[in-house]
């Protein structure tokens, strides 16, 4: 309902329209809340962009589209209301316990949020990547790692993730290549020695990618020496896989003041969702978890909603 053109009261505002903002939508819809979920860019988010999804419960080989627009299309039969807006800030009367959620079009007054944004990951930077995207370049081991079985693969990066999903695609390539700009690792001193000791891994310290080439795969890789500046180009019979690991951008800025983070900026919260705001709840990529994948921002979803549902003392039986 609305209290005056342009202000509409809701029980809860869904910020974020990838799988964790449409489980949380259609967990809404289930605890017959009146919501809204507000999405700025395309409903999907970053599964958008993933070509092939194999490891989501259920669904045995899909792309990110088909996954998504089926998680939008149960949603919407649901009842859910899905908006496509920027939401400028999020505040809170503590006086009243009430949100004011604002985007460019609308005021939603709220006594529960939940914060979807997820995070995207950091680019390298090389000619190239934007184009390869999915199809060479990826930004995700566990997701892509099983394409790319038998060939050759590089990863960018030197911190513990790139050394951890180093180790993890050693698993499918024939051989993986850390690719670090620096003369070390970054990464735990164990981890770095698990990757020194793979007999299907090496290092190419002070060394960067410029640029990416190819058709329909990669199949040529130009480096930089960063020691003295000098390029060179390596060919590939067969397409090779590029994995960039230098790092996320959570989408929490929203939170500040309202929600703790870690120093990377991912927000702090507990099992139940919630944050350390009353009726604040986050999921998906921009919390802090051990874990991004598809499935578990939907659990993530599903879980915020059904206590943003407890909060407003509508509590939803599993």
């Amino acid at each position: 309902m609305s209290d005056v053109a342009g202000t509409c009261k809701k029980d809860l505002v869904i910020v974020g329209g990838g799988p964790a903002g449409l489980s949380a939508a259609i967990y809404a819809q289930r605890a017959m809340l009146d919501s809204v979920t507000i999405e700025q860019e395309a409903v999907g988010g970053q599964v958008l962009l993933t070509s092939e999804v194999d490891n989501y419960p259920g669904v045995p080989h899909t792309d990110g589209f088909t996954l998504v627009d089926a998680m939008r299309s149960q949603a919407e039969d649901l009842g859910a209301q899905i908006v496509m807006s920027e939401v400028s800030s999020i505040t809170r009367d503590n006086e009243i316990g009430e949100f004011c959620v604002r985007t460019s079009e609308a005021t939603y007054l709220t006594k529960t949020v939940i914060l979807a944004g997820g995070a995207t990951p950091r680019h390298a930077g090389f000619e190239g990547e934007e184009e390869y995207a999915g199809r060479g370049v990826s930004y995700c081991a566990t997701c892509d790692g099983m394409f790319f079985r038998g060939r050759e693969v590089f990863v960018v990066g030197g911190g513990n993730s790139a050394a951890e999903e180093a180790l993890f695609l050693t698993r499918f390539a024939s051989h993986v290549t850390m690719v670090v700009r620096k003369d070390h690792l970054r990464a735990q001193a164990v981890v770095a020695q698990e990757v020194e000791q793979n007999p299907k891994a090496s290092i190419r310290f002070l060394t960067s990618i410029v640029r990416v080439g190819g058709n329909d795969a990669i199949t040529s890789i130009t480096f930089r020496n960063n020691a003295d500046g000098s390029e060179y180009t390596e060919e590939f019979e067969s397409g090779v896989g590029v994995f960039v690991f230098v790092g996320r951008v959570p989408a929490s800025k929203l939170l500040e003041g309202l929600a703790d983070f870690t120093p990377v900026g991912y927000v702090v919260a507990n099992e139940r969702m919630e944050t350390r705001t009353p009726g604040l709840f986050v999921a998906g990529d921009v919390r802090d978890k051990p874990l991004r994948q598809i499935v578990t921002a939907a659990s993530d979803g599903a879980i915020a909603a059904t206590c943003a549902s407890a909060y407003l003392g509508h509590p939803v039986e599993g």
